[in-house]
């Protein structure tokens, strides 16, 4: 099963996983209008998809992404006003159309696995910070880089970033535009590994992760996204409402069942 989005993002499904491909590998994957639109689709279509349990999100070619397409920026910053995007408006949700092209991959129900290969570049690591975890080659470049343009982080990264890295390099990596590589990425926070084939890599982990309750997983990934902005009383009543959702239902007794009878688990 494979569905193409503008020209711009694949994706495919086997066994529960999803694969999502951006596929500008002649502009390294960098981004433009479409390109956020495609994202922003690719992910509200995924959302649909009952059957898909985890999904890995890679870039086509030899980077993952390279940030924002500035032959486009012209008409972003508003020199076009047929074409001129309103940043302030709130588009999708809480998030305006390039922010929901990042943020979206953090709402999405199941989790999402980036694999960083080349490098993930300003906006094209605000994408990956969207994931919930980032494996990459040590050798990626890996950077905040808005500020060497004259920019500011501003699709979703600050809201994403706090969660992984202290606040002192938060703000060296931000004010520097420092590019580092991924083994340094990783130390920081903002990869959660290193492998010589992060995609290789990333399909192991997400193969893990089809293999556990459905039900189990979409619950564990809403209490976390919940983490930072709920008081302990409100994560505590979630945790409690997700338990009970869960408890003695069917995928639940089937993955008991599974570790007593030593067998994989098959969810419906």
């Amino acid at each position: 099963m494979s569905q193409i989005f503008r020209d711009r993002v694949e994706i495919s499904i086997e066994n529960h996983i999803a694969h999502v491909e951006m596929i500008r590998e002649d502009k390294l994957n960098a981004l433009d209008g479409d390109m956020f639109d495609a994202l922003i689709e690719a992910a509200e279509w995924l959302g649909d998809q009952q059957s898909v349990r985890v999904a890995v999100l890679s870039g086509r070619g030899r980077m993952f992404c390279a940030g924002l397409d500035f032959m486009s920026f012209a008409a972003m910053a508003g020199d076009d006003p047929d074409k001129a995007l309103s940043l302030e408006e709130r588009t999708h949700g809480l998030c305006n159309r390039p922010q929901f092209a990042a943020y979206a991959w953090h709402e999405l129900p199941v989790p999402v696995i980036a694999a960083i290969r080349g490098g993930a570049l300003g906006g094209g690591l605000q994408v990956a910070l969207g994931a919930d975890m980032r494996i990459a080659a040590e050798d990626s470049r890996i950077a905040i880089a808005e500020t060497q343009w004259g920019l500011v982080p501003d699709m979703s990264g600050f809201a994403l970033a706090r969660r992984l890295l202290r606040d002192d390099i938060l703000r060296q990596l931000t004010y520097t535009a420092q590019r580092i590589d991924g083994a340094r990425a990783c130390t920081v926070g903002l990869v959660t590994e290193t492998a010589e084939d992060p995609l290789e890599r990333a399909f192991e982990i997400a193969r893990q992760i089809a293999a556990r309750s459905p039900s189990a997983i979409r619950g564990s990934k809403r209490l976390i996204n919940g983490l930072d902005d709920q008081s302990s009383g409100e994560i505590l009543l979630a945790e409690s409402r997700e338990q009970q959702a869960v408890i003695g239902q069917p995928h639940q007794v089937e993955a008991v069942m599974a570790n007593l009878e030593k067998r994989e688990p098959v969810f419906d």
